[in-house]
Order: C-alpha cells, then structure tokens, then sequence
C-alpha cells in the first residue's frame, strides 16, 4: 500500500484540478500546427533531430509547423488541454492523464519489429553489486519523469509485483527527467539502478553517451501499447484526416529514423485501457491527479 500512496502522491503533484475541454475556444483550423514532443531527452537535440519531421508535416499538409519541447510532462498536458498545442507526442500514461481531462484522441502509434509495443528495461551499475531486482533493497534507483510511463509507472510496478519490493520502503527513488539522463546516472554511479525505455536505452548505447561495460541489464517488462499521437478533438475533421493520413501513410526514412521506427499504425484510446488498469492496480485516480 505505501507503493499505492506514494505514486498516488506524486502523480497528484502534477497537475490541478481544472475543468476539462478548456481548448474548446481553439482555433479548430490554425495557420501554424504547433507539435509537441515527448520531454524525455535533451529538448535542443530533439527539436534538431525531427527537423525532417517538420519538414514533412508542412509539405504534406500544406501548413506551418513549429515543434515545442515542454519543460517536462506535466506542462505538456497543460498545453493540451488548454488548446496550446495541436497534435502532441505522448507516454501511455502522460497520455491516460491528459485524455482524463481534455478532448483529445490518439490517432497513431509507432511500429518497430512489426508491432506497436514496446517495453522497459531495467538497468543497474556493474559496481553495485545487484544481480536481481530484490538486490535493489537499500539502493538508489532511478526514474526519469514522474508522469513516464516506462520510465516510472512500469519499471516501478515491475520491482513490486516481481522483486517483491516498494520504492522509499525499500529503496530511495530519484528522479531525474529523462530516459537518457536515467542510463548516463547508472552509468556514472550516481544511481544504482534505473528504469527506461528499451528503445531510448539502445539508443544511447548506439550514440555511445554511455559506457556499456559499466552497466548490466537486468529484465524487462511485458509489452504495452507504443506511445501515441494524439490530437484536439476539436480540429476540423478535414484536418484530423489529413494528420491522421500523413503519419499512417508516412515512409520517409529520415523520419522514420529518427523516431527508431518502421512506420506508423492506427491506433484507438480503447488500446490504453491497460495503462488504466494498471492504475486501478496501483489505486490511482487519473480524472483527480
């Protein structure tokens, strides 16, 4: 129960109460599409790296694209939920919480390895002498954003129901932000422990901003749904088709690249249910965080 109440805790902190379908006064028809990115690294070299992206979203749908990086995922579901934003690059989880307080759908999910699934990996410092999931009692762990889905909620529920073990109870929590910022402070020491995306992890191997000798894998999640893009319901519906059309149709490999994917699937709110049962699981409300 002290698992329950601590993400209950922490999630409510991030954002308050307000009424949803705030981005009702939005303009359904914007000259310029403002697309948000999912905060989970570096922001300069996020908006630098989907620069194709951009590119390929003004061609195709004949408007101005400006990319935005939030602060973190909470001010990301207050941009969407207060019309700020257009179409917006969400977790599962940061996604569940937005979509339970403004009108939004998601409309596509990445494919990699021929499905829209993905997993989190749990890392560990070499030097720390954990070999298992229980030998994170009395160490630090990391995780990056508190709204992440598979750089919190998952991994953290994973050392519950398989290590048998409750973050402050038995281990100190930290968070830093990022997925990247996770593995580079296993990496260096500074956590013993950390939980990412397996995606984000590979990534940062391939980059070389780690040592791969200095950390060790020790699991990995199921698979949930791949995160979504996710749209104002309130757009015109000439537009949500064309968006729609632009990221299930798109194959330009630059693009594509820089997301690590193969393409893009539709994809339903119906598909998130698993993320809104793993809540009910941990007795998180998502309307009331």
């Amino acid at each position: 129960m002290k698992l329950f109440k601590q993400l209950l805790l922490a999630t409510s902190l991030l954002v308050t109460a307000v009424a949803p379908g705030m981005a009702a006064d939005a303009d359904p028809d914007p000259d310029t599409l403002k697309v948000a990115l999912l905060p989970d690294e570096n922001a300069s070299e996020l908006i630098k790296r989907n620069q194709p992206l951009k590119d390929y979203l003004e061609t195709t749908l004949k408007k101005k694209v400006e990319l935005i990086v939030t602060t973190d995922y909470s001010s990301m579901i207050e941009a969407m939920r207060f019309g700020r934003i257009d179409l917006a690059y969400f977790g599962p989880l940061s996604y569940v919480m937005a979509k339970s307080k403004s009108d939004i759908e998601p409309f596509a999910a990445m494919v990699i390895d021929g499905v829209p699934t993905y997993r989190s990996i749990l890392i560990a410092n070499v030097d720390a002498g954990i070999d298992s999931y229980a030998d994170i009692k009395g160490k630090k762990m990391a995780y990056g954003d508190r709204a992440s889905t598979s750089s919190h909620l998952i991994p953290k529920t994973v050392l519950l129901e398989e290590g048998g073990i409750e973050a402050e109870t038995d281990y100190e929590q930290h968070f830093v932000g990022s997925h990247d910022a996770v593995a580079v402070n296993v990496a260096n020491g500074n956590a013993d422990a950390g939980g990412l995306s397996e995606v984000i992890f590979k990534y940062v191997v391939e980059r070389e901003l780690i040592d791969p000798a200095k950390v060790k894998v020790l699991g990995y999640s199921k698979p949930f749904p791949q995160y979504p893009w996710a749209m104002r319901s309130n757009l015109n519906d000439d537009l949500k088709a064309k968006i729609k059309d632009a990221f299930i149709n798109l194959d330009d490999e630059e693009v594509l690249k820089n997301f690590k994917a193969e393409g893009f699937a539709p994809i339903t709110d119906h598909d998130y249910d698993v993320i809104r049962d793993m809540g009910k699981l941990l007795n998180l409300d998502f309307s009331k965080m």
